[in-house]
């Protein structure tokens, strides 16, 4: 069907089009989408068995949905995301304010022109990108927001009564009619405003400062909420929930890979970051690690959640780190080094909600911290376990090392060493080298460095060594010999 050619109510009925409800066209478009082995909801990761199943059988059903879940869990992506389900061009009548349907009018306007101009009832083709409607439910938000009111500088320039129902100015809901319409932080908005919404979910009809409109609106309502907003800040209103056809609930990357690849997809970053800075595979896994860390961190509130945006902003740092201190040594391309996570930590301090004791260490401490039990999480996977319990004639791998400490005064990594100077200092390290050579003797040449830093890290994780940070890069130490030059 040329939609280009159908510029008139008689051309649509002659074409044969036929009519369909949003949610029929959601439910028939995914039906073929699942036919085909299509994905219905590119981008989203993690969400193969648990939401997206979940969401398809909601589309099935034709039900209204509500996401719930923590901040930064795609609730809204997904709600974007299913406009690729509607048709792509719809015919509306032209100049109505609530997309009439030319076959199946509602509003007064509409019927009006059908009867007026008959077949010659022009009419425009919107785009599917054109019906999503987006409303971030803020205490602010009025039932002439969303509903409508009466304007009365319409009445005056049309001379009409307040009694005639051509004084209403329609709210953004009868203005998404055909469309789907997404409410952000539900529990946010006022119990009254939630109210307002019974007739419209129900009954499809609207009253507006006592006018009760017969408005069949056909939309496709998507709600998102955050259980912690049920106690903090509101709730969602019994009766509304109870409208509501089916409750989702999102949940947090449950593997490092996923998290990974949902930062690498997520993340912007220049191009010239990319070229000019190599990123160690280890190094995505730590960085995903701190956000594991973070969501089961005692001085972190759980149920504020740690948004996936956490981890794409600390990789924006963690690149624009090593770019920094390349740019400033002239050089045109560099390793990334462990001393650069210190760099995501205004990232991680601005992302998480810190519960009193959290507050008594300091965010930057807790931030620190959680990069540390990082790297005491993934250290087995790399180099052989430290056990907490061990006799003191114990040998383990890493008595050569903790001996060369020993017998240093102290051994420096400033921030600011060219590659050339970064790369010298870790090899004056010779223990470190037999053990990269032992325990991951297949580790890429440019990746052993960090994988050094990563190893003494782990050292200090497991009170093998101490490190002390200061202004321009870090110290570590023997453990001891720290304790007797009081560091």
């Amino acid at each position: 069907m040329n939609i280009e050619n159908l510029k008139t109510l008689g051309d649509l009925k002659s074409s044969g089009y036929k009519s369909k409800g949003i949610k029929d066209e959601l439910r028939d478009n995914l039906i073929e989408k699942i036919k085909k082995n299509e994905p219905a909801f590119t981008g989203i990761h993690g969400y193969d068995d648990t939401v997206i199943p979940e969401l398809e059988r909601a589309v099935l059903s034709k039900h209204n949905i509500n996401l719930l879940g923590l901040r930064g869990q795609a609730k809204t992506r997904l709600a974007r995301l299913m406009v690729s389900l509607l048709d792509e061009y719809i015919p509306v009548v032209e100049g109505s304010e609530i997309n009439d349907d030319p076959l199946k009018p509602i509003s007064r306007y509409a019927k009006e022109a059908i009867a007026e101009k008959g077949e010659n009832t022009p009419i425009n083709w919107i785009h599917r990108d054109e019906r999503f409607f987006e409303k971030l439910a803020t205490p602010d938000v009025t039932v002439a927001d969303l509903i409508g009111d009466v304007d009365p500088i319409k009445a005056a320039n049309l001379k009409l009564s307040y009694a005639d129902d051509r004084v209403i100015h329609f709210g953004m809901i009868p203005r998404a009619n055909r469309s789907i319409f997404v409410i952000n932080e539900l529990p946010d908005l006022q119990a009254r405003i939630q109210v307002a919404l019974f007739n419209i979910l129900q009954e499809g009809d609207i009253q507006i400062r006592g006018f009760k409109l017969r408005l069949p609106l056909d939309m496709q309502f998507v709600f998102t909420a955050n259980p912690e907003d049920y106690t903090n800040r509101g709730s969602i209103v019994t009766p509304l929930k109870d409208r509501i056809g089916s409750q989702i609930l999102t949940h947090y990357p449950e593997t490092i890979e996923i998290a990974k690849t949902i930062t690498q997809q997520e993340a912007k970053l220049d191009s010239r970051q990319t070229d000019m800075v190599h990123v160690p595979e280890l190094a995505k896994d730590l960085l995903e690690q701190i956000g594991f860390e973070a969501r089961e961190s005692e001085f972190i509130d759980e149920k504020s959640g740690i948004s996936a945006r956490m981890s794409i902003t600390a990789y924006e740092n963690l690149l624009s780190s090593a770019e920094r201190r390349s740019l400033k040594n002239g050089e045109d391309k560099t390793l990334l080094r462990f001393g650069d996570f210190m760099g995501v930590i205004p990232a991680v301090t601005g992302k998480v909600e810190l519960v009193y004791e959290g507050e008594q260490e300091g965010a930057a401490a807790v931030a620190t911290q959680l990069i540390g039990d990082a790297v005491k999480t993934l250290f087995p996977d790399y180099f052989p376990k430290i056990e907490k319990l061990q006799k003191p004639d114990d040998q383990t791998p890493y008595d050569d090392l903790v001996e060369w400490f020993f017998e240093q005064t102290g051994f420096e990594l400033p921030d600011n060493l060219t590659d050339e100077e970064y790369k010298q200092k870790l090899d004056e390290v010779t223990p470190l080298n037999k053990l990269i050579e032992k325990y991951q003797p297949e580790m890429a040449k440019e990746d052993s460095y960090f994988l050094k830093e990563f190893l003494l890290w782990g050292l200090v994780e497991f009170k093998k060594l101490s490190k002390q940070r200061y202004t321009k890069g870090i110290q570590f130490n023997d453990l001891y010999g720290s304790y007797i030059s009081g560091l």
